[in-house]
């Protein structure tokens, strides 16, 4: 049974650091496209960074500079490291792999805030 957990999260203040985390269990993550994705309030869900194999990356150009993408293949974990934090960075944050179909996580809250 795919299953997608991702503990972490929080309120940080603009500037500040946050690391996500998303544990799979299920599949390997170090055979599958793993995203992350992120909604704001009263906005679409929206692509942030992904991952496939060690070097194929790609992240939405608000997040590039700032948000690191990283997979431990050993805890088969997925990780989104998030510096330089904004309050336009306030959203659920979800964790998505895709598989031979599309699987979430049930969502994370990070808000940016003084």
């Amino acid at each position: 049974q795919v299953q997608l957990v991702e503990p972490g999260g929080g309120l940080v203040q603009p500037g500040g650091s946050l690391r996500l985390s998303c544990a799979a269990s299920g599949f390997s993550i170090s055979s599958s496209v793993m995203n992350w994705y992120r909604q704001a309030p009263g906005k679409e869900r929206e692509f942030v960074a992904g991952i496939r194999g060690a070097y194929n990356i790609n992240y939405a150009g608000a997040v590039k500079g700032r948000f690191t993408i990283s997979g431990d293949n050993a805890k088969n974990t997925l990780y989104l490291q998030m510096n330089s934090l904004k309050p336009e960075d306030t959203a659920v944050y979800y964790c998505n792999a895709n598989i031979y179909a599309a699987y979430w996580g049930r969502g994370t809250q990070v808000t940016v805030s003084s």
